[in-house]
């Protein structure tokens, strides 16, 4: 049998060992992705407005968003929502802590 078989054997006869090859053993591992940039946005909330509404807005003007305070933040990486958490502050800058990672649904 070829290599391939014995891997999609192990797989259908649900042995973890078949798989560990392919999986990172350690750190050392995963340092080719330890470069690769990635885009992380936190949502406080979303508003939508006209575009003359939008141009009225001055310093200190205060948009309202759809959440409420202490409800919990979305968390977004590559544009794909990944966690969801809470805003803290830490020395004087805010920054996200995360409690609840969300799952992704693969299809």
């Amino acid at each position: 049998m070829s290599d391939n078989t014995n891997m999609a054997l192990n797989e259908l006869e649900g042995d973890p060992q078949g798989l560990a090859e392919s999986r990172p053993q350690s750190a050392k591992d995963l340092e080719a992705v330890y470069d690769i940039p990635v885009q992380v946005s936190a949502v406080l909330g979303r508003a939508t407005m006209q575009v003359s509404q939008l141009l009225k807005l001055g310093r200190g003007a205060v948009v309202e968003l759809d959440r409420k305070v202490g409800e919990a933040i979305d968390i977004y990486v590559n544009n794909r929502l990944v966690a969801r958490g809470e805003v803290v502050v830490v020395d004087e800058r805010l920054g996200v802590t995360m409690t609840e990672i969300v799952k992704a649904d693969r299809a």
